[in-house]
């Protein structure tokens, strides 16, 4: 039986503690959970911006004036940012480990995960920026904008001092300024205990999804390990294919960072009514392999196993700092440390997305976010600074969200939105049917609130509510007989606040 040494690692990660088993961890996107007041301890002096005269034809040297390195959401925002401020021609390189041009990653655990019959989402269709209305930026929309990609050639090393990067192919970037965007890699099982089976599958990256349809064209038994995101998301795809699959998680009900106990209980049904098996409160001792060395079944401690030809594992992320780390880590949530305008310590380095640890001005702590919506925000918010006199602090709003079982035929269709905070105490209105909404109070104050199946009307609600944190009666709130009735109450409450 293997056991991994708990460690605290982001105030958005969440141990999913196992009674006698291996440590599983689950990304924590919401930073309440384990929350952290930290003052930012970079200082706002000296941060000039250093540059080359470069220009496109220059790009056969080794000189760039703007370098990004990462290819996932944030490097794709950022790009577009450039572009408007109509510096990328010839003056910006995208530095990439990934083959594909930067696209929405969340479409790995959704639709791109739908059976073919399905309308699967494919490349080039979700390549940034479609996921907030934007152009789709093809590998043709970066020649056209002068903007050279390097693809499957990852940094292996930075020197500070001489402001250049080297990647794996021994390539040399000399750069003015650097933004690292390399995101977060996924947390795997140690290949002792299995990890590396054949069959056995984690998602982070179109070449991940792409091996994971290739089982589940074929598969029988399905096991997802992990009840957050990524698990839930995987189980509704599974549910998709019409294979027998089961959720595995050590903890007591699905998304304990987020969801209730009673709201967990909602979704679990729901999950269990399309034939979704769970077993919680499990701890796991090893994956077990057959004579081709193929996964046939995951091994719990109790000395059971669930039969699985494929398993999914969805137990977290880790920052990607790479050879980044002389840049200047946060030891306490993890990632590249940077201020409100996403600047290291080093003059003319910026890291942003899933790697940074930021201070969240609304709750006055540092944190790191695992989301598409930081990292596209982040990446704007950055590169205007760099480009412009942009000296406004980054405000970020906590927001997540999972739309699930979307696909053609399907009987019932998820789709969740959370902002703000999970503090104090919570109010539950509505019966799933299709609504549900919860209220986190803490103080009397709303701090955070999390709304299924609301209309476009009520989810463009939400963060007005969580950002304003408005004063409201929790009583009269609890007696609401509908999540329309609820958010008239929440919503009156602004109203009354913006009157005085």
């Amino acid at each position: 039986m293997y056991s991994v040494r708990k460690v605290t690692m982001a105030s958005i990660s969440n141990a999913l503690s196992l009674k006698h088993g291996l440590s599983l961890w689950c990304p924590q996107s919401t930073p309440s959970v384990n929350r952290i007041s930290q003052p930012c301890s970079i200082s706002s002096t000296n941060f000039r911006r250093r540059s080359f005269s470069v220009s496109a034809s220059s790009f056969a040297n080794e000189n760039r004036e703007f370098v990004i390195v990462g290819g996932g959401n944030a490097a794709g925002y950022a790009a577009r940012t450039f572009v408007e401020h109509g510096m990328a021609d010839g003056k910006l390189c995208i530095v990439s480990k990934e083959a594909y041009a930067p696209y929405e990653r969340p479409a790995l655990t959704k639709g791109y995960l739908f059976p073919h019959d399905k309308k699967p989402a494919r490349l080039p269709g979700f390549h940034t920026c479609v996921g907030s209305g934007g152009e789709r930026q093809t590998p043709d929309w970066y020649k056209e904008k002068g903007i050279e990609m390097l693809h499957e050639d990852p940094v292996s090393d930075i020197d500070i001092e001489k402001q250049t990067l080297k990647t794996s192919s021994g390539k040399l970037l000399k750069f003015g300024s650097l933004i690292i965007a390399t995101g977060c890699t996924a947390s795997r099982f140690p290949d002792k205990i299995g990890g590396n089976l054949s069959g056995v599958h984690y998602v982070r990256d179109v070449a991940d999804a792409n091996s994971l349809i290739s089982s589940l064209e074929k598969a029988k038994k399905v096991v997802v390990v992990g009840g957050g995101y990524i698990g839930m998301e995987v189980a509704a795809a599974a549910v998709a294919w019409k294979v027998d699959t089961t959720i595995i998680f050590p903890e007591e009900h699905l998304m304990t960072r987020l969801f209730t106990p009673s709201l967990a209980q909602k979704y679990e049904q729901l999950y269990q009514d399309f034939g979704v098996k769970f077993v919680k409160g499990a701890s796991i001792s090893n994956l077990e392999a057959g004579s081709d060395g193929h996964v046939v079944g995951v091994k719990l401690a109790n000395g059971s196993i669930i039969e699985a030809d494929t398993v999914v594992v969805g137990i977290g992320a880790k920052p990607a700092v790479g050879p980044f780390e002389s840049v200047g880590l946060n030891t306490t949530v993890g990632g590249i440390q940077v201020d409100g305008l996403f600047r290291t310590s080093i003059p003319g380095i910026f890291a942003i997305g899933d790697v940074a640890a930021f201070p969240l001005k609304i709750y006055d702590r540092t944190t790191r976010v695992e989301h598409v919506d930081h990292a596209r925000r982040s990446a704007q918010h950055c590169v205007k600074s760099l480009l412009t006199a942009h000296t406004d602090t980054y405000d970020y709003l906590p927001y997540f969200y999972s739309r699930v079982f979307e696909y053609e035929g399907s009987p019932r269709k998820v789709w969740w939105q959370f902002f703000g905070d999970n503090v104090g105490e919570t109010v539950e209105i509505g019966n799933f049917d299709p609504k549900v909404a919860t209220f986190w109070i803490d103080s009397g104050k709303l701090k955070g609130v999390l709304l299924e199946s609301g209309s476009p009307e009520e989810f463009q609600l939400l963060p007005k509510i969580a950002r304003s944190q408005p004063f409201v009666d929790k009583a009269k709130l609890e007696k609401a007989s509908s999540v329309e009735e609820a958010l008239e109450i929440v919503q009156s409450s602004l109203k009354v606040e913006a009157a005085v």
